[in-house]
């Protein structure tokens, strides 16, 4: 492999010894797998990445792409292609690999929405296609290949996105992605300053289309309607190339009539090839709007039926990052858009928040727009012009370019402007937000994100952390041990045991797991208006949800013949056959399902049964993760199997087996069958000493201190007197309590806290919303110090076993009000 990597970039190779490589790394501190990986040193303006190769050496890292200059002779055994241009090459890499595959991929450019655009394309066509595309806003001369270089034999279509900031750029990128289907979907003023002019940042954008045989875009603009036209004319003389144009002109492919906004949808109709066809989408910006109508696009032009886009239009859930509206301090509501600022982007924030009809004023926290190709002057016009369009009643500029500008903005009756952010977070409280909604938009530089966490609603201060990239890694350390077939049903029921809803599920959807499950009904309508499209198998269903159940395409568990005639009842009447369900035995844990004794008259009703489909049949190891019990285990498989075989003679076609739980997956591997349901291993716990080490931590709940005091030997702590000091004592009391999950089994000296990387034992009764810990002897602790309840360096394990129970109760029994925080890595 690394010769070929070598041959393929047109590098030196230096032979030190053979080792894999299977993993590419850029990021040093991403490095997951050391003896599988090959280290690309690029070189960025931040420093030469050839300074990280020792420490990655010294972590079992042995492939290196570096440039010529490096000295390479102080490590031994070790692999180094030695390149003139280490992002050259990787770019080389990444557009060798791209021609391996021949499968539709969607190439998407513009100054704003790419990154909503495909991840709403994945939304929409996750269901047909096995699609490769672009991490997070992955659209730079990094980011690129590394989307491309995720593509393998099992995909089917690719949705990569692409930005460009000055001429030059975008062959490059062309090259990599290599798109047959483009999307075009605007043009606006970001990074103006690397080209002469709009026209010639439009050709420059153009050109990820040179071999595309189909490009979607807007007539609307003038300046882009014009280009593209040109672009196309020009292309066809050397191969076929189409246009899908929307917008509301007549000529437009897809003739936009009319867009009617209700509450928080709108409803968008249109003509296409003479056809009157409409999409409700649950956004009601500008922005959402002419993203989903390129998706719409993209979705005709595939082939997908107009009654399935509806279905799934309305379906569509929010991209993070990109205008999030939440609660905060004082009754206010903060739209936090912090993550650029230009012209556009800004217009199309201001029309967001003109949505928001909550409070009775509206502010605006603005940064200097930078990068955008005008004079200062010309530039601020605009500003004030959109801020007057958009009746903004309170404008807060942060920024030298808007204080020199000021005079431009003293139409807004209340406007405070400030050199920095510095001078702004002195005189904060001095403003007084109250009662108002708050649109927080700066340029990336200026950190904004910092006053969205200051005027965050601060009820709680516990707060559970949960690491989206642990879960995916441990879903690969499962699928390491799976056999070859064998599908993957991820158990989501109760708030993903404590850990989240949609969100954990989404993650799931996006590492292609076969199934999930969940307890209630509502659990999965939940999982429905999240955008969640993965088969769901609802384990405790019940008469009066029936419609539910049908109307969000929910799988029931069918546990008794009492149930399985109601639901067919419900079927004839409503004129539905063939409905998916999953048919649950009893093997010996006697909680629900048909018993042994009950298969022949099972089998012989599901015979020729036309009102519903079995999708799989299962049942639940009582103890898998006991070895004392192995043979119950046993003998649990053996009535599983038969009961199987049973049914499989009735049903006449093939069906899902599944009976191995987290611990079964590892400890027996034979179970494994058809299917796994893989549930808190996923969230990093698994009874198997290997398998545990494999994993990583998912969830950190963490607390602070209210106070601390002096408490003198012979006074009593908490609620009861029940526990009187010996000796003088210093108490923290932290912001959690039994009211958050944290068991009154606990009290006194049974739980423990990490405060400062030490343990202190819990004095007194756990109270339901706060708890009192002994930090004696522990230096320097002060009010607002964070405390760790459980995590990576305190596993829930151990909480759970000072309670004397299990960890899925601790992780099940966090309450709700702990906010929940997701994060990558």
């Amino acid at each position: 492999m690394v010769g070929e990597i070598a041959s393929i970039t047109g590098g030196k190779l230096t032979q030190g010894s053979t080792f894999p490589t299977t993993h590419l790394l850029l990021d040093s501190r991403k490095l997951i797998f050391p003896g599988e990986t090959i280290f690309f040193a690029l070189n960025t303006r931040h420093g030469k990445g050839a300074r990280f190769i020792s420490d990655l050496f010294n972590k079992g890292v042995r492939n290196f792409v570096v440039e010529e200059a490096f000295d390479h002779t102080a490590y031994q055994h070790c692999n180094f292609i030695l390149v003139n241009n280490s992002l050259e090459a990787l770019h080389l890499l990444a557009a060798h690999h791209r021609k391996k595959f021949n499968l539709p991929v969607i190439g998407i450019t513009g100054s704003n929405g790419k990154t909503v655009i495909k991840e709403w394309l994945n939304q929409l066509l996750a269901t047909d296609f096995n699609i490769a595309r672009s991490p997070k806003s992955y659209n730079s001369q990094i980011g690129v290949p590394l989307s491309v270089l995720q593509l393998n034999a099992s995909h089917t279509l690719g949705i990569f996105e692409a930005g460009i900031s000055e001429p030059g750029e975008m062959e490059r990128l062309q090259r990599m992605i290599l798109p047959t289907i483009g999307v075009f979907n605007n043009i606006g003023e970001a990074h103006n300053e690397g080209f002469t002019d709009t026209r010639q940042k439009i050709k420059e954008k153009l050109k990820l289309f040179t071999n595309a045989s189909y490009l979607v875009t807007q007539t609307d603009n003038p300046d882009l309607s014009e280009a593209v036209l040109g672009f196309a004319n020009d292309k066809r003389e050397v191969h076929s190339m189409e246009l899908f144009t929307w917008g509301n002109k007549k000529a437009a492919t897809l003739q936009v009539i009319s867009t009617v906004k209700k509450g928080n949808n709108s409803l968008i109709s249109a003509i296409f090839h003479g056809v009157n066809m409409k999409v409700t989408i649950p956004f009601a910006d500008d922005a959402s709007i002419e993203n989903a109508i390129a998706c719409w696009c993209v979705l005709l032009h595939l082939g997908i039926a107009p009654e399935i886009i509806e279905t799934r239009m309305l379906l569509l859930s929010p991209v993070e990052m990109r205008l999030q509206l939440k609660h905060g301090f004082n009754n206010c509501s903060i739209i936090n858009d912090s993550y650029s600022n230009d012209l556009n982007s800004l217009s199309i924030a201001l029309d967001f928040l003109s949505q928001q009809h909550q409070h009775p004023r509206r502010t605006l926290v603005l940064s200097d727009i930078l990068q955008s190709g005008k004079n200062e002057y010309q530039l601020y016009e605009e500003v004030a012009t959109l801020l007057l369009q958009k009746k903004v009643d309170r404008l807060i500029a942060i920024g030298p370019q808007l204080v020199s500008q000021q005079q431009q903005f003293s139409f807004i009756k209340e406007h405070y402007f400030f050199d920095s952010m510095a001078q702004f977070k002195k005189d904060f409280y001095s403003l007084h937000f109250s009662n108002e909604t708050i649109l927080i938009k700066g340029a990336r530089s200026f950190e904004f994100e910092q006053i969205d966490l200051m005027l965050e609603q601060k009820i709680h201060q516990t707060i559970l952390s949960i690491d989206l990239s642990a879960i995916a890694h441990n879903l690969r350390q499962y699928r390491q041990v799976l056999k070859p077939g064998t599908k993957t049903m991820a158990m989501v029921k109760a708030f993903s045991y404590g850990s989240g809803s949609f969100e954990i599920a989404s993650l799931l959807q996006f590492n292609k797991v076969d199934y999930l499950a969940v307890a209630y009904a509502d659990e999965g309508v939940q999982l429905r208006k999240a955008g969640i499209t993965l088969p769901v198998m609802v384990m405790n269903p019940q008469e009066n949800t029936f419609n539910t159940l049908v109307t969000y395409n929910l799988e029931p568990e069918i546990f008794s013949f009492s149930i399985l005639f109601e639901l067919e009842k419900y079927l004839q009447s409503s004129s539905i056959k063939f409905f998916p369900v999953h048919i649950k035995l009893d093997s010996g844990m006697h909680r629900l399902g048909f018993e042994q004794q009950d298969m022949s008259e099972l089998a012989l009703h599901l015979n020729g049964n036309e009102l519903i489909k079995v999708q799989s049949v299962f049942s639940h190891l009582v103890a898998s993760e006991q070895e004392s019990q192995d043979d119950f285990t046993r003998q649990q498989a053996n009535i599983f199997v038969k009961c199987c075989e049973q049914l499989t003679g009735a049903l006449k076609y093939d069906f899902i087996r599944h009976i191995a739980n987290t611990a079964a997956i590892n400890r027996h591997p034979d179970l494994q069958l058809d299917m796994v349901r893989l549930g808190i291993g996923l969230y990093g716990i698994d009874s198997h000493n290997a398998m545990q080490l494999k994993l990583k931590t998912v969830s950190t709940l963490t607390t602070n201190i209210a106070q601390v005091k002096l408490v003198k030997a012979g006074e009593s702590v908490g609620y009861g007197r029940g526990h009187v000091l010996e000796k003088d004592v210093t108490i923290a009391t932290v912001r959690i309590g039994y009211a958050d999950g944290y068991p009154r089994r606990l009290s006194n000296g049974v739980g423990k806290m990490l405060v400062h990387d030490q343990l202190a034992p819990v004095v007194g009764n756990v109270c339901m919303d706060m708890t009192m810990i002994d930090v004696t002897g522990i230096e320097q602790v002060h009010e607002g110090d964070e405390v760790v309840v459980f995590g990576d360096q305190l596993p829930i394990q151990k909480i759970a076993k000072w309670a004397n129970t299990i960890s899925y109760e601790i992780m099940t029994g966090i309450s709700q009000r702990v906010k929940r925080v997701y994060f990558e890595e």
